[in-house]
């Protein structure tokens, strides 16, 4: 069995650089070239996960197959890798304190001290052992969060340094994505910001093989000296990451700085053939020169915040280069829409997604948004919530049920056509607990959702508690709202499509999630395609 190579992602100076695109890049070039990759993510904070944390806080959670609840960089290494994710690529400190503290209750370090070395660090090595030692993987590369120095990333940087001495330096590395920012005053790039970045590094007992610098301009070749001068790599070393038009032109902008070469050069591994990036770069020439464009309305409680929504953003991004389409999405709140202001809002929009959330702030103005798509035939999709809402929509206006609601806004209706699930109704524990990861569905055979799909039986990720009430589920049937996807195993409805509509559909689970560059969702592809038929019959 191969050995794998351990590759770690630092930053330092800011946060939010980018150490997820740069890991994500990285993992393409090197899978590119043949190599089998898999990305983790070490977050310092004490969350078990991000579950429970507001989409505010930590911008989307993002649900793997397995049912783990994790940062939204994993989005991005399943967006670019183009393989699954587990639980076993996204660990926080709080997990790693709860197994440890979860071990200490048991016994098992009867008679010992826990200490933070070598305990925690033992348990956060362990971690990033796992997927090194299934032997499905050449590489691991794995990004710790946050910025060197701070306090909660320290145990993690300990235990890297600790990961050179286990495996050996040639199957051990450090990228460290730093920040040379331009005084504009006095006109030039300061590189001291990183020098003190990499001197915290070198603190810890860490040398960073590779400076990844994050620049809005070209650096010059004395200052590249110069960082590779007091920061003690070489000058092929220093790598320039300019900024970018979008997160896909990364992947390129390394090939053209070598970053993978540099990288298999250091861990001493043959790098002679080129990357096979034909099919990406296709994606990118689709995604620059679209021949057409849309705008797409999408009406959510956490639009201020987009990357609350990053992987529905995302999937139009996918489905639009598909369609060799332009996607402007236009965030609406939906606390800021009613009846009277429906039609200034969305009514120049060629299509209209209701997105995922929880919670009753802002549903009334996602029933008014279905209400005026379905009766408008403007194409629509809902997701998660977007999809119960649109339930609640046609329940009351259509069916007639006045009271007709979701018993997660209102316990007392008499017409809970959306109702906790029976498995909830006992929980307490609010982290973990939902219906998470992948589910079956079966497609009706004569439906919109399994001719978008061409297949009947499909598996998508789900994240929530409530479902729809199947004993109104004839009702919903004759009147024309249909249950045109079903869990085989619980009887749930998993999709709904509106018969006599363009292009109406809900679903419970999330298909965001399953969206990449090669394998847009075609969920998110043929409403995309509705979208832009119906702002050619406008025109």
């Amino acid at each position: 069995m191969a050995k794998a190579k351990y590759i770690f992602v630092t930053g330092g100076v800011t946060s939010s650089l980018g150490k997820g695109i740069i890991s994500a890049s990285l993992g393409k070039l090197l899978q590119a070239k043949g190599f089998k990759v898999t990305i983790q993510k070490f977050d310092p904070y004490i969350n078990i996960d991000p579950g429970t944390l507001n989409p505010y806080e930590h911008g989307e959670c993002y649900v793997t197959d397995d049912g783990a609840e994790t940062d939204l960089d994993l989005g991005h290494y399943e967006r670019f890798l183009n393989i699954p994710t587990s639980q076993a690529n996204n660990i926080t400190t709080g997990r790693i304190y709860n197994n440890v503290i979860t071990k200490e209750r048991k016994g098992e370090y009867l008679g010992k001290t826990v200490q933070v070395v070598p305990h925690i660090t033992d348990e956060i090595k362990r971690n990033i052992y796992l997927l090194g030692e299934s032997g499905e993987f050449d590489f691991v590369i794995t990004e710790i969060g946050g910025c060197v120095g701070d306090i909660e990333s320290l145990p993690f940087i300990e235990a890297v340094r600790q990961v050179k001495w286990d495996v050996g330096q040639n199957d051990f590395l450090v990228i460290h994505l730093t920040l040379i920012p331009y005084l504009k005053a006095a006109q030039e790039l300061k590189t001291k910001p990183t020098q003190h970045s990499v001197k915290q590094l070198l603190e810890a007992g860490i040398q960073p093989d590779i400076l990844v610098c994050r620049a809005d301009r070209k650096l010059p070749a004395d200052i590249r000296k110069k960082l590779a001068l007091f920061c003690n790599v070489h000058y092929n070393s220093v790598i320039e990451a300019l900024d970018a038009e979008t997160i896909y032109d990364v992947p390129v902008q390394m090939l053209k700085e070598k970053l993978a070469e540099r990288v298999l050069t250091k861990l001493k591994m043959s790098h002679k053939n080129e990357p096979a990036l034909d099919q990406w770069k296709d994606f990118l020439g689709r995604l620059k020169n679209p021949t057409e464009e849309i705008r797409v309305g999408l009406v959510g409680k956490y639009v201020e915040l987009p990357d609350a929504y990053k992987s529905i953003a995302e999937a139009f991004i996918h489905a639009g280069a598909e369609n060799e389409c332009g996607v402007e999405i236009e965030w609406i709140s939906s606390e800021s829409i009613n009846e009277e202001n429906c039609e200034s809002l969305l009514g120049h929009l060629d299509g209209v997604l209701v997105a995922p959330g929880f919670g009753e702030r802002g549903i009334p103005g996602k029933i008014e948004a279905v209400k005026y798509v379905r009766e408008k035939k403007i194409p629509f999709f809902g997701i998660c919530l977007g999809m119960q809402c649109a339930v609640i929509e046609f329940a009351r206006n259509v069916l007639k049920y006045k009271d007709a609601a979701s018993t997660e806004f209102d316990e007392k209706t008499k017409e809970a056509v959306i109702d906790l699930m029976e498995e909830q109704k006992k929980i307490t524990d609010k982290g973990g607990t939902m219906r998470l990861g992948a589910y079956p569905c079966n497609l009706e055979k004569s439906s919109k959702a399994a001719a978008t799909y061409g297949k009947q039986k499909i598996s998508e990720r789900h994240r929530h508690r409530y479902e729809f009430n199947n004993k109104y589920l004839d009702a919903f049937n004759k009147a024309g709202l249909r249950a045109s996807g079903i869990n085989p195993e619980t009887g749930l409805v998993e999709v709904v499509e509106l018969v006599d509509h363009p292009w109406f559909i809900g679903t419970q689970y999330h298909p965001e999630l399953k969206s990449t560059v090669l394998n847009p969702h075609p969920l998110f592809v043929k409403f995309v395609a509705a979208s832009l038929q119906y702002a050619n019959s406008k025109s």
